[in-house]
C-alpha cells in the first residue's frame, strides 16, 4: 500500500465514521480542530495493527515498520493510543509533539 504523502482532499458521498462498503464516505480534513495529537514512538512499534483497526477517521496507515498518522485527518479522539498494546502511541497537547510540527 503506498503511503499518503501529498495534500488531498476527500470529498464523498455520506458522513459517517465506518461503512459496510455499499458506499463512500466524507472525509473532511479536520486536523485543525483538534486539543490532542498521537506521537507514534516506532522503537515501541511491533505492527499489530490494533491502531489502524480501531482509527475510526481510517487516518493511519501501514508503513514499512510502523504505521503513520494522517494528521490532517486525525480528530485526536486517542483511540489508537488506547488500543496500542505496546503504548507506542501517545496523546500529547497540539504543539507539544516534540517532534518539529506544529
Amino acid at each position: 500500500m503506498a503511503l499518503i504523502t501529498e495534500k488531498k482532499q476527500r470529498i464523498f458521498e455520506t458522513e459517517g465514521s465506518w461503512s459496510d462498503g455499499s458506499g463512500d464516505l466524507l472525509c473532511l480534513p479536520s486536523g485543525t480542530w483538534r486539543t490532542d495529537r498521537p506521537v507514534l514512538h516506532q522503537e515501541n512499534c511491533t505492527y499489530c495493527g490494533q491502531c489502524f483497526l480501531y482509527c475510526p477517521t481510517q487516518c493511519i496507515h501501514p508503513a514499512t515498520d510502523a504505521y503513520l498518522v494522517e494528521l490532517e485527518f486525525c480528530k485526536g479522539c486517542g483511540i489508537c493510543a488506547h488500543e496500542c498494546p505496546t503504548e507506542a502511541i501517545k496523546m500529547v497537547a497540539e504543539g507539544d509533539a516534540g517532534d518539529g510540527s506544529a
